[in-house]
């Protein structure tokens, strides 16, 4: 038998979608990646073609093992991550969607939202599901399908019609599909549905019958590292090998768990698509007080769920392409940050990207973008700067809140994300915080954090402390700016911010 050299991780992401190889000091072996197509249909929606996401999954896999020579025999298992809320309903013989995924992004549940909240309040399902009611989440996306696709529905009451998350999607069809495939999620991506109850880890029957959602099309909720197995890899399917399936952490969990956070008090931030910031708060469930989730940061076999804060930023990486692909003031993504550096500050002006309301820790619809400050002194390198800073102002933002609701003060902050390269960027993020900033050696950590939850199950790795002795500084980001600079720049952030608020009538 080979010996087992790497494991394996899927990462289907918002844009994009890895099939990435590890071997066991955690270090990149191999990966190829394809993007898959956005759908705009309307403002505020958003929507991807599940079927062209699983045509991705399979070639990026083949490609992957046919440019390297590595063989699927070596693979002790294979990890999943997912971007997190999209949304998905399909039919369990043919595997053919009803309807397009809706994107985590979409905002077309915003009445569906307004009519939940009983009176105005947003907070009321909180202490269930440690979530405020917003078109963030799976629940209402489930809902408006029930609502909108009839044929979606009637299968629902048939029960011939699967709910998923785009984990769910992809271990379905890893280990069958119609013919008998896994129809799973973790607890991470369970609990952003707001249909889980955040402190029994299982689907609530209440939340069920507010959505109107049938409980026999949702998934079996099942540990992030299973040591059970989700399933086994068909021998005729991309990978061409019987390969245990044993790891699924939600994208930022993912890198919570790739960032080797494994002690209350440890964060980290991803800069992606959006933003997000995990704070470990161990085995208690901490109900925020300042627009913050509880979510689950991941539950590794049969011990006990660990839990975690999280601001979630709607728009950071997706400013700057839509820097590059609306006003076209660049050709590429990396252009902006030559461009950014050719001024000393953002000459004035702030760019708040609420391009469909603002997340955390606002949870704010009705909120739309603002470029505020402009005057005949800002340049195309001003735009450019200020495009950069808005993603640090918003995780200042965050980090606030997460203070006040864990009266912990940070020391220093865990980054990731395809962000990261901005030199720049990471020096005023640790401006503005005041705190030291530090980037792996190993940026991928989404892909490595289900890397390791898949690798920990079949005792690829044997402890967390295997894990931690894998992760290696990178670069640190001292901050350099005086505290009435700072305090200065916050407050013509937050000035900017009031503007965008409400103005959706």
């Amino acid at each position: 038998m080979a010996e087992k050299k790497y494991v394996g991780a899927i990462d289907q992401g918002t844009t994009s979608t890895r099939f990435i190889l590890f071997d066991h000091g955690g270090q990149i072996a191999a990966s190829h990646q394809l993007e898959h197509k956005q759908y705009f249909p309307q403002a505020g929606w958003v929507e991807h073609d599940a079927m062209e996401i699983w045509e991705n999954t399979k070639t990026v896999i083949k490609e992957t093992l046919k440019t390297t020579g590595i063989k699927p025999e070596e693979i002790a298992s294979i990890g999943i991550t997912n971007q997190r809320e999209t949304t998905l309903v399909w039919n369990k013989e043919t595997g053919k969607p009803y309807y397009h995924a809706l994107v985590w992004q979409d905002t077309r549940t915003s009445e569906i939202i307004e009519e939940l909240a009983a009176g105005g309040d947003k907070d009321c399902f909180r202490g269930k599901t440690g979530l405020p009611l917003a078109t963030y989440f799976s629940g209402p996306k489930i809902k408006w399908i029930m609502e909108q696709v009839p044929e979606a529905a009637e299968a629902a009451r048939r029960g011939n019609a699967l709910f998923g998350t785009m984990d769910t999607w992809v271990v379905w069809w890893l280990t069958g599909g119609p013919k008998g495939g896994s129809h799973v999620t973790d607890v991470t991506n369970a609990s952003r549905t707001m249909l889980m109850n955040i402190n029994t880890l299982e689907w609530d029957d209440e939340m069920l019958r507010i959505m109107g959602i049938p409980a026999g099309m949702l998934p079996e909720i099942r540990p992030s590292s299973d040591p059970g197995f989700y399933g086994y890899t068909l021998e005729d399917g991309p990978l061409g090998w019987k390969i245990p399936v044993a790891g699924i952490l939600g994208d930022q969990q993912a890198a919570l768990f790739g960032q080797t956070c494994y002690t209350p008090g440890e964060a980290k931030s991803t800069y992606g698509t959006g933003g997000f910031l995990l704070l470990h708060t161990d085995t208690k469930a901490v109900q925020s007080k300042h627009g913050l989730l509880t979510t689950v940061g991941y539950k590794i076999g049969d011990q006990p769920a660990v839990y975690a804060l999280e601001g979630s930023i709607a728009v950071a990486g997706s400013l700057v392409q839509w820097f590059r692909d609306n006003l076209q003031m660049i050709s590429t993504a990396a252009e902006i940050n030559a461009l950014a550096e050719q001024v000393e500050d953002n000459g004035g002006i702030y760019i708040v990207p609420a391009f469909s309301g603002l997340f955390a820790p606002y949870w704010n619809s009705s909120a739309r973008g603002i470029i505020a400050g402009l005057t005949h002194y800002v340049t195309r390198a001003h735009l450019a700067r200020a495009v950069l800073e808005a993603t640090a102002y918003q995780v200042a933002e965050l980090i606030e809140s997460m203070e006040k609701d864990s009266g912990v003060k940070l020391a220093e902050l865990k980054v990731d994300g395809g962000m990261v390269a901005s030199e720049l960027l990471m020096q005023f993020q640790a401006d503005i915080l005041d705190v030291k900033v530090i980037r792996p050696e190993v940026t991928e950590t989404t892909a490595l954090g289900s890397a390791y939850a898949a690798g920990l199950a079949v005792g690829f790795w044997t402890s967390l402390d295997d894990l931690r002795q894998n992760w290696k500084v990178g670069k640190t980001w001292e901050p350099k700016m005086e505290e009435k600079q700072r305090t200065r720049l916050m407050k013509g952030w937050k000035k900017a911010v009031q503007r965008t608020l409400e103005w959706i009538d």
